[in-house]
């Protein structure tokens, strides 16, 4: 069987990834990495290969010998560090003949005119991959759900039920975090190579639609009202939430885990209709169907976005 190396285990996609491999491949045939040795020691102790792989170290070729696919999880920083980070990864990989990258990419990356703070690294960094000499899928993963799980929460208990941004009438086909963790395994494990995954949910919403089905589901009587980008940006700057990926989180900002240069040019995007991508490609490759906004929202504690800092690297 081939080899799978995957990344970023420690953190909480990358965790739920190693647990589906876990599950369903050879534990021998396994290779997973961390930045630190800390985050590898769970593996360590069932008896899985482990490798520490800091990206931002200058040659990681050595801790990807030996893998034919390589599963790179997309850094929680934006920009020229992103970037940067990535394309050691790449580098690494293809001189230490990995023959296949599976990336977390994101959706909207294949629109013509898309420009958003999170997307654009994303459309950049595919163009890159393709002019490597490695095959690859790219994993174009709708919105987390979970993003707005926490929202909604924010919304009754911290803005008086109201839940404001700028995403207006768009739609999104919101998935599970999970499922998207699920949907890199099984890529993984897969024979595909040098195509696009669409990861979609099952269903395509408004923000409004969405917040309906929460409000069902809970009893709580939240109302979406649209605002301004200029109006988005503001409500971010009161409580905390830092422009870019560079800065740090106040504590009053624990239900926005994402800067707010990638949070309002993502809202623009679903707005005029970039992010509206819907496809069945997710239990084409899984076998499964993804989780429904309700299933999420009956199991909130379990779909909630979790952590991310600038300090991630």
């Amino acid at each position: 069987m081939k080899k799978i190396l995957l990344n970023g285990v420690d953190g909480n996609f990358g965790s739920r990834a190693a647990k589906v491999l876990l599950e369903r491949w050879p534990h021998e045939d396994l290779i997973f990495t961390a930045p630190t040795q800390k985050g590898l020691e769970p593996y360590v102790e069932i008896g899985i290969e482990t490798r520490v792989a800091d990206f931002n170290s200058e040659d990681l070729s050595k801790a990807f010998e030996g893998a034919d696919t390589m599963v790179l999880i997309s850094m929680p920083f934006v920009g020229p560090k992103r970037r940067a980070a990535q394309k050691t990864a790449l580098d690494a990989a293809v001189k230490a003949g990995v023959n296949r990258l599976v990336y977390t990419s994101i959706v909207g990356a294949g629109e013509k005119d898309i420009d958003t703070y999170e997307v654009n690294d994303h459309v950049w960094f595919e163009a890159y991959v393709k002019q490597q000499p490695i095959h690859y899928l790219f994993l174009r993963d709708s919105q987390y759900a979970e993003a707005m799980v926490s929202n909604y929460v924010n919304a009754y208990e911290n803005t008086g039920n109201v839940l404001a941004n700028n995403m207006g009438q768009g739609k999104m086909a919101f998935i599970s975090r999970d499922d998207c963790a699920l949907a890199a395994a099984c890529a993984a494990m897969s024979d595909w190579q040098d195509r696009v995954i669409d990861v979609n949910g099952p269903e395509l919403l408004t923000i409004g639609e969405y917040i309906d089905i929460a409000n069902q589901v809970t009893g709580h009587n939240v109302k979406y009202v649209e605002i301004s980008d200029e109006k988005q940006y503001a409500f971010f700057d009161s409580i905390g939430v830092p422009r870019t990926t560079e800065e740090m989180w106040a504590q009053t900002a624990t239900n926005f885990p994402f800067c707010s240069d990638g949070m309002v040019t993502f809202g623009r995007a679903i707005r005029l209709g970039q992010m509206s991508t819907f496809t069945d490609d997710f239990e084409k490759l899984t076998g499964q169907k993804p989780l429904t906004v309700r299933q999420m929202f009956e199991d909130m504690e379990n779909h909630l976005i979790g952590s991310r800092t600038s300090t991630d690297d």
